[in-house]
């Protein structure tokens, strides 16, 4: 697929017109945060260790191997549908599962411990910001804001982490549009049901909104909303390269663009304002 010349930026969909924008959706983790880096390596190992208790299981390798297309399966979601995944799984082999939102409280307890000495450090100063930060992330910020574009912040964390990690980071306070996160009542929260709302409660041109995630699930959303989805396919452990295997999947889901990070804000924002058509 074409780059836009003397940049990383991959125009997968070269159809777009010349766009005012005025709303922009961003993913968190792994989108501007990086806090919650190396999340996979936690929750592997629980969904491993319970699904080994279950009566009927095939194995080690076979549980692996299940928790690792369960995980890729269900990346960019709420956390709970991956524990209520789990939950079938273990019924399916035989066990009484917890709740979901037990198995929910398990990890996150888990991931704290992976994540504490990060948030701390940030909280403390000791910790510079830009370590946890994705490249380009301020000054993609700062542009938007300069352009009067209203930014909104949907994870499928929950929504009191989200806050929090926002702000030990220095990013909440771009987010006039409001932080969204995930709810211990699931039903009453998922992103798309936040595109639904930015479009409703401002009667905007769909393609008025360009969203920027590595999940797939807001990235589906918005092309399905009619909205512009910038994939973001960050390679959280080298920084600056593309992870094939999001790209892959951020690309199934839609996406017009693929960047490696936000380093390029100024040319992402010029490309969108003036049309991909015919770029590349």
């Amino acid at each position: 697929m074409p780059t836009l010349p003397g940049t990383a930026i991959e125009i997968v969909r070269p159809e777009l017109r010349p766009t005012i924008l005025r709303y922009a959706l961003f993913d968190f983790d792994g989108t501007i945060s990086l806090i919650r880096q190396g999340w996979q390596e936690v929750m592997a190992p629980l969904m491993v260790e319970v699904l080994l208790e279950a009566p009927r299981h095939k194995g080690r390798a076979a549980i692996e191997a299940l928790v690792h297309e369960t995980i890729g399966r269900t990346t960019g979601q709420q956390t709970i549908f991956q524990m209520m995944a789990l939950a079938d799984q273990i019924r399916e082999r035989g066990g009484e599962p917890l709740e979901p939102l037990a198995y929910k409280r398990l990890y996150l307890d888990r991931l704290w411990e992976h994540i504490r000495a990060r948030v701390e450090g940030l909280q403390s100063g000791a910790l510079p910001r830009d370590q946890l930060l994705v490249r380009g992330s301020l000054e993609l910020l700062d542009l938007l804001e300069e352009r009067g574009v209203t930014c909104y912040l949907a994870s499928g964390t929950d929504r009191d982490a989200v806050v929090a990690e926002a702000e030990a980071l220095g990013v909440a306070r771009y987010f006039r549009g409001g932080i969204h996160g995930a709810l211990d009542d699931w039903k009453s929260y998922s992103k798309a049901m936040v595109i639904k709302g930015i479009l409703a409660n401002h009667r905007g041109d769909a393609q008025a909104l360009v969203t920027f995630g590595d999940g797939y699930v807001e990235i589906e959303n918005t092309v399905d909303a009619g909205g512009i989805a910038v994939a973001v396919a960050t390679d959280e452990v080298n920084g600056g390269r593309v992870d094939p295997w999001k790209r892959e999947r951020l690309i199934r889901a839609g996406a017009h663009l693929v960047v490696p990070d936000l380093a390029e804000a100024t040319a992402v924002l010029q490309l969108l304002e003036s049309g991909v058509l015919g770029a590349g």
